[in-house]
């Protein structure tokens, strides 16, 4: 007799004054995850003093929920703070509770700062908002700061910088749970960018910069659409009517990374969303998304992910609650392009 389905709960913690925004993304994205017809998150927000908390923006927000919702919770979020200075020793409590037990542990902005300050990112690799940054490395150098990404998983802990990049945390937990094709779906959803890379090992994880600029747009459309092919430099400049040498500092300009880097990591996720929701053999999976042979799929895969292709599709395989086709792979290919 099967297990009844249960939602992955989470708890968001609002310190005072708590970031709107930060509120706002984990309940925008985990609410639009369903998985096999049913939500694939309960979202609960809690504070150290339920009733009204105060904003960074002036503004009061009720929280019904205290810190009891942290024990029930599966992965536990601290959002950003205007007084990223002043950890509040009861939320400090709590995510140190959350940690000895095993949980997901997550930041977003400057709420870096209470994981600091509970020892969970000690010898750990870690990030906030670039403001901050240097205060969080002067408080607690025994952080391994990393000020330049979006975000990053050390084991069980993750950090967001400012802003938009608590999405990309968000997303990048969407793929944890649920598969490189929910998270896109989700993105595509919310109308942001689809998700950048990450995994399911419990290594490091630093996502693509975002991109910068439109010169190359229509290249990067192009490629994305013939992913089965060998491209090479030459064929993406000669689609920019451009040198080689000129993509290629137009191209890291815009998107942080080589061409070649990029083309790697988009093959690498048009497989994943494959794997998962086609029932194609290992080696059309990979010559789908440009990867050539199966032995050359499971490299990149498993240095990526840390799961070799059956492993991948056993665990995220979404065959009965996606079209399981040749057809179906379209409909995916062509909605991330």
């Amino acid at each position: 007799m099967s297990q009844p389905f249960t939602p992955h709960r989470i708890a968001v913690i609002a310190p005072s004054p708590v970031s709107m925004f930060n509120l706002a993304i984990p309940e925008m994205l985990f609410g639009k995850v369903v998985s096999d017809g049913r939500p694939g998150y309960e979202v609960l927000v809690c504070a150290a003093e339920p009733g009204p908390v105060p904003t960074s923006g002036g503004l009061d927000l009720y929280v019904r929920h205290g810190l009891d919702a942290v024990r029930d919770a599966d992965t536990v979020i601290v959002a950003g703070t205007g007084a990223p200075y002043e950890p509040e020793a009861r939320i400090v409590a709590a995510v140190k509770e959350a940690a000895d037990a095993g949980k997901r542990i997550a930041s977003l902005c400057t709420g870096a700062f209470q994981l600091a300050e509970a020892g969970l990112l000690q010898g750990r690799k870690a990030t906030t908002y670039w403001a901050h940054a240097e205060e969080l490395r002067r408080r607690y150098p025994q952080i391994d700061l990393c000020g330049d990404v979006l975000y990053i998983q050390d084991g069980p802990y993750l950090t967001a910088s400012g802003y938009a990049a608590g999405i990309d945390l968000c997303l990048h937990v969407i793929r944890t749970d649920y598969g490189a094709a929910v998270a896109n779906e989700v993105a595509r959803g919310a109308l942001v960018a689809p998700v950048r890379p990450g995994g399911q090992t419990q290594f490091t994880q630093t996502p693509l910069p975002p991109e910068r600029g439109t010169a190359c747009a229509d290249t990067r459309g192009w490629a994305m659409r013939n992913l089965d092919k060998p491209l090479t430099l030459t064929d993406l400049a000669r689609h920019s009517g451009v040198s080689v040498r000129t993509l290629t500092r137009r191209f890291h300009a815009e998107s942080g990374v080589s061409p070649l880097q990029w083309l790697l990591h988009q093959r690498i996720e048009r497989a994943k969303e494959l794997l998962e929701t086609t029932a194609l053999p290992m080696d059309q999976v990979a010559r789908a998304c440009g990867l050539g042979t199966a032995d050359s799929l499971r490299g990149h895969l498993v240095r990526r992910t840390g799961l070799t292709p059956s492993a991948y599709r056993a665990q995220f395989s979404r065959l009965g609650t996606a079209t399981a086709t040749g057809t179906g792979a379209v409909g995916v290919t062509s909605s991330v392009a």
